[in-house]
């Protein structure tokens, strides 16, 4: 069967498009006929007759209303909003070692992760949801992870903020199913790597967990009961379906994509 999902010309707005897993969300979006606009600081090499580019600092509420408000004008309708941005600085609560202590929470890291992962998708889904409640229709999915139900070491900032996201997710699908609108969240495991893991997060991580960055990687088939990484394309593909209406009666609901890692 062709054409499944049915997402032909369905006007998608996502946040941090350009690169990691948003880029591989944007390309599956696109192969599946949908408009695309890519709110982010920066563009990327994507080439598309229906991809469009716009600059956008989720953290400027203006901005963001802004934008939004210009994609509406154009298009003359919002279907989908994906709350992708995030950033991610391994911190420990407390630096027992003593010898790197940028790497415990601070207050200007506190505010980054928090001001990205939560005042993001706090001002994209008000600015969005106007129009949704408009139109009554409409879907927003958030980027949660398995952080944020599991927690983890050296990430509890990012462990925080994602599990922020799971709870948004439960309350905006109170507020707005009244109104025809789902709002769900997906909670990826461990994925294979999208080239955003500098040498300087990795080092933060290992130095968080007391290990050395070769020892990062480890043989996830101990962990993870299906034994491999998850793949990016089965991340954009639960996005893919999740945009459809054959997800109609999901809404509330946060979907663990591990490999079973996860209790979810």
């Amino acid at each position: 069967m062709s054409n499944w999902l049915d997402i032909d010309s369905k006007v998608v707005i996502i946040t941090g498009g350009s690169s990691g897993i948003g880029s591989v969300i944007v390309k599956s979006l696109l192969a599946n006929g949908t408009i695309v606009y890519n709110a982010d600081l920066k563009n990327s090499d994507e080439i598309h007759e229906h991809y469009n580019f716009i600059e956008v600092d989720v953290t400027d509420k203006n901005r963001v209303q802004e934008a939004v408000k210009s994609i509406y004008d154009n298009e003359k309708r919002i279907d989908i909003l994906i709350n992708n941005a995030g950033v991610n600085l391994p911190r420990l609560l407390s630096d027992t070692q003593g010898t790197h202590p940028e790497y415990e929470i601070n207050e200007r890291d506190l505010d980054f992760m928090f001001n990205v992962n939560l005042k993001g998708p706090i001002w994209f889904s008000q600015a969005v949801a106007k129009y949704f409640i408009k139109q009554q229709a409409g879907k927003i999915i958030n980027i949660s992870s398995e952080a944020g139900q599991e927690g983890s070491e050296g990430q509890s900032l990012y462990s925080a903020t994602k599990a922020a996201l799971i709870g948004l997710t439960r309350s905006w699908a109170k507020e707005l199913g009244k109104h025809n609108i789902n709002v769900t969240a997906i909670a990826p495991g461990i994925i294979e790597e999208t080239g955003l893991r500098t040498p300087e997060y990795e080092s933060a991580l290992a130095y968080s967990r007391n290990i050395t960055v070769d020892q990062l990687n480890g043989d996830y088939s101990k962990s993870i009961p299906l034994k491999r990484v998850g793949k990016l394309s089965e991340i954009a593909d639960l996005v893919c379906y999740l945009s459809s209406s054959k997800s109609n009666y999901i809404t509330g609901t946060t979907i663990n994509i591990s490999g079973g890692k996860s209790r979810g």
